[in-house]
Formats: C-alpha cells, structure tokens, sequence
C-alpha cells in the first residue's frame, strides 16, 4: 500500500520544490541579461581590460560546448547535435530536480545551477547557433578561454553534486562501520 505525505509535508515539499526551480529561472534570467548587456554594448572580440594581467571582459561567440571544447568542429549537423544532447540532459536534469529530496540543499541547489545554465546556453545556441561568452581570465602565460555565467553556474551546480555523492559515500561508509 502506498504511503500519503501528511499535507504539511507536502506543502513544504512543493515549496521548495518551487524555490529551487525559482534558482533555475534566476540563473537563467541573469545569464540572459549579462549576456544581452554584453552584446549591447560592446563589438564582436571587443576586449576591456578590468584587472590587468587577469581579468577582462570580452565579447566572443563559441560554436562549441563548455570552454569552446569542440568549437573548430567542421561539422554542419554540430549545432543540431548540441541543441538535441543539450534538450535531453535538460529534460533529465529537470526530472532530477522535480523527484529529488529538497532536504539534501546540495543536490537541489546543484541541480538548479545546472538547469539554469544549461537552458541559458541552450537558449543561445537554439538563436544564434553559437553561445556567448564574456568572461575572461588569464595569469601569466596561461589563459583560461572564455565563459559566462551560465557556465559558472553548471561548474558551480557540478560541485555541489560531487559534494552530495561525496556526502552520500561517507554516510555510507559510517553505516558500514556501525554495522559491524
């Protein structure tokens, strides 16, 4: 027989249910605005220095995945391939986040980084066929390619799953060790 939530947990579920999928669209939304102030106001691989030897602000489009892995693909269907991977995960991600547990906060808010960044990125890409990028980080020699908020967000929502999993493995192993 199946077990009903009492009402007031059910509440409290949908609520957080809610807010986490109000982080989404709030990624979403900013990664937009950034985006839409970026292409506003500056031409294309314009570059403003903010920090020198560190940081600067560019406008650059990527045609490739995450850190413009992929991006000199020669490929005519990549677009296609990366607008039809990236509607899957997204669809998979916000199945993740509407069955998940809303008390563990690391997963919830991990999940929602990710759909956040994950729709922004894709929202791009469904209207340019390319993604833009703005943030840009060099020290010394090494230079780090460009990125957005969108993607900080599913680097940031990564780490939070790797902290859950990691969490989950040592509660695991703690209940081992009781066990015995």
């Amino acid at each position: 027989m199946a077990s009903k939530k009492h009402p007031a947990a059910a509440a409290v579920a949908t609520t957080l249910r809610l807010l986490y999928l109000l982080l989404a669209v709030g990624v979403f939304l900013a990664d937009r605005l950034t985006k839409t102030l970026i292409e506003s106001t500056m031409a294309l691989n314009q570059s403003r220095m903010v920090i020198p030897g560190f940081f600067h602000i560019v406008y650059a489009r990527n045609q490739g995945i995450a850190f413009s892995l992929f991006a000199d693909s020669p490929s005519a269907t990549k677009t296609f391939l990366l607008v039809l991977l990236s509607s899957v995960a997204l669809a998979g991600v916000g199945f993740l986040l509407w069955t998940a547990d809303h008390s563990d906060t690391a997963l919830s808010a991990g999940l929602s980084l990710i759909l956040g960044g994950a729709l922004g990125n894709l929202f791009d890409r469904v209207q340019s066929g390319s993604v833009v990028d703005f943030l840009d980080f060099s020290v010394s020699t090494y230079h780090w390619p460009a990125f957005n908020l969108a993607d900080s967000a599913i680097v940031i929502g990564g780490g939070l799953l790797l902290l859950h999993m990691l969490k989950g493995r040592e509660t695991a192993m703690n209940a081992d060790k009781h066990r015995f």
